[in-house]
């Protein structure tokens, strides 16, 4: 066990694609943790997500050594919607390493990350990344830290975490800036636990950070949220392999295996304390508000409680989301899913398929609408079907963002076309150097969730960068146009948009469907509608046998007969027929394309 001026904890925080991941692979080379042979890029990713994508989406935690001190490092994800990976890996650290890309310079989420870092009191070791690279500005990127963030510019590093320049520097800077851990041995024992997994073989395994006393293996602990006791079986630091230890000391980041099933025992923000002793428990975590909503159908339907045990096994890795049951007419039983946002969505949608083997169907994204009804209730609406006629609504309230944007100057106009074709409201301008300029805008989520990242990167040929963080409620002209099928509401295609693009929405879902659906014996009509009025109609022609085939001549009245037999046939079968819907039609035409 280290002492405590022996030890260093940091997290490495950055803007997507600044470099993060690259660095902690040199911190691991360097160090010795990890020999050359065995080296392999994104190392501490162990998802092949990760590594198909060229993304972090969990935070992982390893332990190295250098000049006689224990580093702990924490490797965290970039994009804005993995933000509460970030902000749970601060809370077991007493500093950060910034990285700042030396050709980009501060991006959006450069200075969402640093205030972050600033709200916590940790200390900043700010390094500018990709040195080696002909387009690398350092001195005009130093200059604008220095100006934006108050870091002086002869106190940032330059490194090149691709070829291991001045990374042995950075880890001095680490242990001679941050500070050291502060804990008292002889206190009772206090330990957060900042993340977990499950394993098939051994159960839940949880990183954890110890604040106060030591924890020893086979000690037998408590788990004050949970309300629960075990017996710690195994407790180790990762080196980045697991590496089993007889103790923990305070100030010390590792991983504990206690042998727990129950995947609500050991949840992101649990205080562990010695059974019979029980400390104080800790802060731990704000729980994170979901942005955007979808329902998650097994497409097979005795899928649904294996479904259901996947998402709680899931959610012990990833606490940011939610889920709770549902039903659909056309889908029958799933969960309501809600997320921090679409690439979220779509991340967690992946490892539902890959890791427990589901075939699911997702429904459109929605967002959540605050109601008012005439009769003065509140009610929270995040899914269409939900929504009360229009007759007993007062008002609709749509969430909004305070979205900030930093672009290069030559797009100023095409942004600010963007953000008001979105029904956006300007806050801000302010240009942070002659070449760069910061927008703060207010945005409707429901605006921002489908396309917009994707529409701003196209604009801006993919030198534009955001950060949002939600900023209430306002009032909107908000409908729902419901579709349907002969007649009959599916609710799985009804969407809550805009008055000003209802009949835009209807329509083109409407055709959509037409092309989607197949032909049956009979006519369907497929309707959008609002309320009672139809807004837009398609129709799905029926097959038509040739009845007057074998006909060989005769009176034009046998004909008839045997065409008015065929339409009495087709109205009987219409008023009993059941439109056959292929499950792949509701993906099809969910599809955000």
């Amino acid at each position: 066990m280290a002492t405590l001026d022996h030890i260093r904890n940091f997290s490495i925080i950055a803007h997507i694609d600044h470099g993060k991941s690259p660095l902690a692979d040199r911190l691991l080379e360097i160090s010795g943790a990890v020999n050359a042979r065995d080296m392999r890029a994104q190392y501490l990713d162990s998802m092949d997500l990760e590594r198909e994508r060229g993304i972090t989406i969990k935070l992982q935690s390893v332990q190295i050594d250098w000049a006689d001190h224990k580093l702990h490092l924490i490797d965290t994800p970039g994009h804005v919607d993995f933000g509460y990976e970030v902000s749970r890996s601060l809370a077991a650290c007493e500093g950060v390493v910034l990285v700042v890309d030396a050709s980009q310079g501060i991006e959006a989420q450069t200075l969402a990350n640093c205030y972050l870092a600033l709200e916590n009191d940790l200390e900043i070791v700010a390094c500018l990344n990709k040195i080696d690279l002909p387009a690398a500005e350092p001195e005009r990127v130093a200059a604008e830290i220095e100006s934006v963030l108050g870091i002086p510019a002869d106190q940032v590093l330059h490194i090149s975490a691709k070829t291991g320049e001045g990374v042995g520097a950075l880890l001095d800077a680490v242990i001679e800036r941050i500070p050291a851990p502060e804990g008292d041995k002889d206190a009772d024992l206090q330990a957060l636990i900042f993340d977990s997994h499950f394993d098939q073989y051994r159960g839940v395994v949880s990183s954890v950070r110890v604040m106060n006393g030591v924890m020893r293996t086979n000690q037998k602990l408590s788990f004050l949220q949970a309300g629960s006791t075990h017996s710690a079986e195994e407790i180790g630091v990762r080196r980045p392999i697991n590496t089993p230890t007889k103790e923990l000391g305070p100030g010390e980041v590792g991983y504990l295996i206690a042998g727990i099933k129950d995947v609500g025992e050991a949840r992101s923000g649990e205080t562990v304390t010695g059974f019979g002793h029980p400390g104080e428990p800790l802060d731990g975590y704000a729980e994170p508000k979901p942005m955007v909503f979808c329902g998650l159908y097994p497409v097979e339907g005795d899928a649904f409680e294996e479904l259901r045990e996947s998402l709680e096994k899931l959610r012990l890795n990833d606490s940011s989301f939610t889920y709770e049951p549902e039903t659909s007419g056309a889908l029958g039983f799933g969960f309501r899913c809600g997320f921090l946002g679409l690439l979220h969505m779509e991340i967690v949608r992946e490892r539902l398929e890959r890791e427990f083997d589901l075939s699911l169907i997702a429904t459109a994204p929605s967002v959540n609408y605050e109601v008012e009804t005439t009769a003065g209730e509140m009610l929270q609406v995040h899914n269409p079907s939900s929504l009360p006629p229009p007759t007993e609504i007062e008002q609709i309230s749509e969430p909004q963002l305070r979205m900030t944007i930093l672009t290069p100057a030559e797009y100023v106009g095409t942004i600010m076309e963007l953000c008001l074709s979105r029904r956006g409201e300007q806050r801000s301008m302010e240009y942070l150097s002659p070449e760069r300029v910061e927008f703060v805008y207010r945005l409707p989520l429901a605006e921002v969730v489908i396309d917009f990242f994707d529409a701003l990167k196209s604009r801006t040929q993919g030198y534009a960068s955001l950060d949002y963080d939600t900023d209430g409620y306002l009032p909107a002209e908000l409908v729902r146009v419901d579709i349907m099928l002969s007649g009959e509401n599916v609710d799985a295609f009804s969407a809550i948009v805009h008055k000003e693009r209802s009949y835009e929405y209807g329509r083109r879902t409407a055709e959509k469907l037409k092309e989607l659906i197949p032909r049956q014996q009979f006519d369907v009509p497929i309707q959008a509608a609002i309320g009672g009025q139809i807004i837009a109609r398609e129709t799905v022609k029926a097959f038509r046998k040739d009845v007057t085939e074998k006909l060989y001549g005769g009176d034009i009245t046998r004909k008839r007969k045997l065409l008015e037999k065929q339409k009495a046939g087709k109205k009987r079968m219409k008023s009993i027929g059941k439109v056959d819907i292929p499950p792949d039609t509701f993906i099809k035409a969910l599809r955000m394309d």
